[in-house]
């Protein structure tokens, strides 16, 4: 008999539970724990919750759909990692693509952001990255030479404003630009921003905090600092330094008042979980730009031989990316020229909203004025 009444309370409970209220929501909500809700609207959420601080997130169960994370999403609240797992594994990838480019529209900037790089120093690196054509590690056939001369650094941003591109980033191989060479690239940095208007971004690796505070002086507004991959698989990539110490750096820079564009490379044999993985840790950060690079094998690096994820894994994980990163500008990077124009085009409506282009380091680019074009066919306007 006993039995019998603890079914019948626990059927009532199911049953009371399966429609939630605002006012029943928020209590829970409150109480800083999970529950199993059943089948739960976002229009049930409290206003009040979404008003507060503190991220929100509502936990992934059975019976949510693609439409409701969406809406969740839309609404201002975070969704969780078992809900991007969810989403990552749905069958209809074509609708999961047309749910992250309302996203785009709905959330992030509506500039199209497009930038620039200068390879400023490249080859010899002492870090044993292997996805990497600049290791000392590894033969390949890279060019190699020290710091640009600024005549030639400056003729590259001149010719980068009159192409239209608003933001340009010299690049350095190495762990950290050596303490010699900071007064040098500062001096270029000077001489850009007396003569060009383009936005000033620096890459120049574990930077302390003396060093930023110089580039920032110069006229630097944006570091990067890519994570790679996530926490959980840096370590099968890389040896030499750890992806805390990127962190750190991140951090520093933030705490200096530079904004901060960070991402990574898919592809280099991670797990989608990872990926979201990954995506979580930049959200962390609460970085700016997200580049978005796809793995080019590289003959000479321990990756070389790295078989090509798919078009659809590529679309699906920047998707991911903008459901986890509503706000961020998503860089499609690296690596996309391998790319057929409509999948790059297709990308450009699930989720990516800007564009590295020109020379992507060792890699074979695009050329501005195609990618211009691109742009205006996925509907962004890119001056």
């Amino acid at each position: 008999m006993k039995k019998q009444r603890h079914i019948q309370t626990t059927r009532t409970l199911l049953s009371r539970f399966r429609y939630w209220g605002r006012k029943n929501y928020a209590a829970f909500a409150s109480m800083g724990r999970e529950f199993q809700i059943g089948h739960l609207h976002i229009n049930v959420v409290d206003v009040a919750l979404r008003k507060q601080n503190a991220a929100q997130t509502i936990p992934y169960h059975t019976f949510m759909t693609l439409q409701e994370i969406k809406d969740q999403v839309l609404a201002g609240i975070d969704i969780s990692p078992d809900q991007a797992a969810w989403l990552a594994n749905m069958a209809d990838s074509e609708a999961l693509y047309a749910a992250a480019h309302e996203i785009t529209v709905a959330r992030a900037s509506h500039e199209f952001d497009m930038c620039s790089i200068i390879n400023a120093k490249s080859g010899r690196c002492p870090e044993n990255c292997k996805w990497c054509a600049q290791s000392a590690h590894h033969h390949t056939q890279i060019e190699t030479y020290d710091a640009i001369p600024i005549h030639e650094a400056i003729s590259i941003a001149r010719l980068n404003e009159q192409q239209g591109i608003k933001r340009l980033s010299l690049v350095t191989s190495g762990r950290r630009i050596k303490a010699s060479e900071i007064d040098y690239f500062c001096d270029i940095y000077r001489k850009m921003g007396e003569e060009t208007h383009v936005h000033l971004c620096a890459s120049m690796g574990l930077l302390k905090r003396e060093e930023l505070e110089k580039l920032k002086a110069a006229g630097v507004k944006r570091y990067h600092c890519n994570l790679e991959t996530a926490s959980s698989y840096f370590s099968e990539l890389c040896t030499t330094h750890t992806i805390e110490q990127k962190k750190e750096t991140i951090r520093t820079a933030q705490e200096l008042g530079m904004e901060i564009c960070s991402g990574g490379i898919i592809g280099m044999g991670e797990t989608m979980k990872q990926r979201i993985e990954l995506a979580f840790e930049l959200k962390e950060l609460e970085v700016c730009s997200v580049p978005m690079n796809i793995l080019n094998p590289i003959p000479g690096t321990p990756l070389e031989h790295m078989p090509p994820i798919s078009d659809e894994e590529i679309l699906v994980t920047i998707a991911i990316f903008r459901f986890i990163l509503p706000r961020t500008f998503i860089r499609f990077a690296g690596g996309r020229a391998r790319l057929s124009r409509e999948t790059q085009k297709q990308a450009l409506s699930a989720g990516v909203n800007g564009l590295l282009m020109g020379d992507m380091l060792t890699t074979l680019g695009s050329g501005v004025n195609e990618d211009k074009s691109l742009a205006r066919e996925a509907g962004y306007d890119p001056l």
